[in-house]
């Protein structure tokens, strides 16, 4: 069966995240939406997203598919029915499509003319950017429950500090020496050649993907994912990196996720909590002005390609758009449009040369090539963003 993952209505509510990719490509728990779905199938997904983002993440069409709206995160029940679903059928939930078998093109959709089965169970959803932290924990446990059945953990070294061993799995080549794991609040996943240098100190729920770091002496909180080659140190409590992401050094980073390719600075904070303990408002791209997230702790929303200098301090509920470099003293406002540079003094726009020569250097520095697809992709965003920049 050829099975396709389209981006639904939740697309532009979960900018800046999906400036850069399709909504089947978000990292939430352990593996991405897409990771999930062609796990629990057996099966390759393609993607039905924005016609810009279709030359990296192409759509295969075939006679006969099942689309899944990939802001529904598959469980077995799931599943089960999206793989039994036949021509002319249809999965809701409420008013919300989660899977329909067509056989005709896609340009029309008449569910009137569809068999429709109502979907009744629980599922994880993504709808908003916050999701992707606040349903961390959940989605970190689902994942590590399917990615460990039936398989055999490596030994877990004599050096570590541990507690609650039978909820830590760690993949082959993956390094930890003298370090304290603490599995007993939540499941730790340590991927293959993962590193977590000593003395460092892991509450679960807890992944460290592929080739992804803990430097010395971190302290971090459930329920946090580091991506694929990413890294982390100081503090960081209940946050997503998605892949090749640095926090490095000291500070404090919280109820945050970071896209792909963004750097923190030393000693870069974020707030998580306000003052007053309100409930946070978050810049949305939907409606122009600042939603309510319904969460009283909520920090830092940072787009593909955003870094940040030394000393750098966001305020609580910030979101950056996709290519940022802020800097200097102060807070900046806690909206930064994609292609900003500068800070709390004000901005200038980051013109895409100069943009585009340092994500060549900093990819090629993981062997990943800046090639011109990802250009076209920027150079997209970059129009698509000039209306909240002051150019």
């Amino acid at each position: 069966m050829n099975y396709i993952l389209f981006d639904g209505t939740v697309r532009n509510a979960l900018l800046p995240f999906t400036f850069t990719r399709p909504v089947a490509d978000i990292r939430i728990g352990i593996l991405t939406i897409r990771e999930k779905w062609e796990k629990y199938l057996g099966s390759t997904t393609t993607t039905l997203t924005e016609e810009y983002l279709s030359e990296k993440f192409p759509m295969v069409e075939m006679e006969e598919n099942v689309m899944i709206n990939a802001s529904f995160l598959p469980n077995d029940v799931l599943a089960e029915m999206v793989r039994g679903l036949e021509p002319g059928q249809a999965i809701f939930k409420g008013e919300e499509v989660i899977a329909f078998f067509t056989q005709d093109t896609q340009e029309e959709v008449d569910f009137d003319a569809y068999e429709i089965t109502e979907f009744h169970d629980d599922c994880l959803t993504v709808a908003h950017p916050w999701d992707i932290f606040a349903k961390n924990d959940a989605a970190l446990r689902e994942d590590f429950d399917l990615i460990t059945e039936d398989r055999q953990s490596q030994p877990i070294p004599n050096s570590v500090n541990v507690i609650a061993a039978e909820n830590i799995f760690i993949e082959e080549g993956a390094k930890l020496e003298f370090v304290t794991l603490n599995a007993s609040t939540g499941p730790i996943y340590i991927g293959k050649n993962a590193e977590i240098m000593e003395g460092s100190i892991i509450r679960g729920p807890f992944a460290l993907c592929e080739g992804a770091q803990v430097k010395l002496g971190a302290k971090v909180y459930g329920a946090t994912t580091v991506g694929p080659f990413s890294r982390i140190g100081g503090e960081v409590s209940n946050s997503v990196l998605f892949a090749y992401s640095n926090k490095g050094h000291d500070g404090f980073l919280g109820n945050s996720v970071l896209g792909e390719w963004c750097n923190l600075g030393a000693d870069t904070n974020n707030s998580n909590l306000k003052n007053n303990y309100e409930e946070v408002k978050l810049w949305s791209y939907e409606t122009e002005g600042f939603a309510k997230t319904g969460l009283q702790f909520c920090g830092l929303m940072m787009g593909d390609h955003s870094k940040c200098g030394i000393n750098t301090m966001f305020n609580t509920g910030t979101v950056v758009g996709v290519s940022a470099n802020i800097f200097g003293s102060g807070f900046p406002r806690n909206f930064v449009p994609s292609f900003s540079w500068g800070g709390a003094s004000g901005f200038t726009t980051y013109i895409t040369k100069k943009a585009f020569e340092t994500a060549k250097i900093v990819m090629s520095r993981r062997n990943v090539e800046f090639d011109e697809k990802e250009a076209r992709i920027l150079e997209h965003v970059f129009e698509e963003t000039k209306k909240w920049r002051k150019e």
